[in-house]
């Protein structure tokens, strides 16, 4: 029996044919704009997304901010942990403390939260890092709260806790400053 033998492959001109390739990508819709301005690659690219969009136009030192938080916060929390006398002394000046349970308890959620300050530092999505600098901004408008309502309530306002209110005033201003600049969107060109 004989077989008959297919035809030759004949190779397709549209691969050099740069009209043809043209009128492809435009089928496809891909090299053209888009609304946002942004020319796509492929159709790959239009699917999963563009990732230049999501990131983030930091504002100038944003990550010396979230380094010297991050120091802050552990700094704080190792000295609550291990020296809760001190702590406590240093804020209230007060020589005694009934338990140093609580104040122990305040460094374990510090380090959590310093351990959420430094990973942040190393992310560049835009959500992680607004997300953090608003735990960070509620943590020092709490802590500014509550040290004023303490301080009103015992009477006593020493040049610590002064120190401390100030500083948390300044931390959530310069915190939430830096929250709605990640969160601002950049100007189109």
């Amino acid at each position: 029996m004989a077989t008959k033998q297919p035809p030759p492959l004949m190779k397709k001109h549209s691969q050099t044919d740069l009209v043809s390739r043209l009128k492809t990508r435009k089928i496809l819709g891909v090299g053209g704009e888009d609304d946002d301005g942004e020319v796509h690659r492929s159709k790959i690219s239009q699917v999963l997304g563009n990732e230049i969009k999501f990131a983030v136009r930091e504002p100038l030192g944003l990550r010396v901010w979230q380094f010297v938080s991050a120091i802050i916060f552990s700094g704080v929390a190792i000295m609550a942990l291990t020296f809760p006398d001190q702590l406590y002394d240093a804020v209230f000046e007060e020589e005694s403390v009934n338990s140093k349970t609580p104040i122990r308890l305040y460094g374990g959620a510090l380090l959590s939260l310093s351990l959420i300050m430094w990973n942040a530092l190393y992310t560049s999505e835009k959500v992680v890092i607004r997300w953090t600098l608003l735990t960070e901004a509620c943590y020092f408008g709490v802590q500014f709260l509550v040290t004023t309502i303490t301080l009103v309530e015992s009477g006593r306002i020493s040049t610590g806790a002064m120190l401390l209110l100030t500083s948390r005033l300044l931390f959530t201003l310069i915190t939430v400053y830096y929250y709605y600049q990640v969160g601002r969107r950049p100007k189109k060109v």
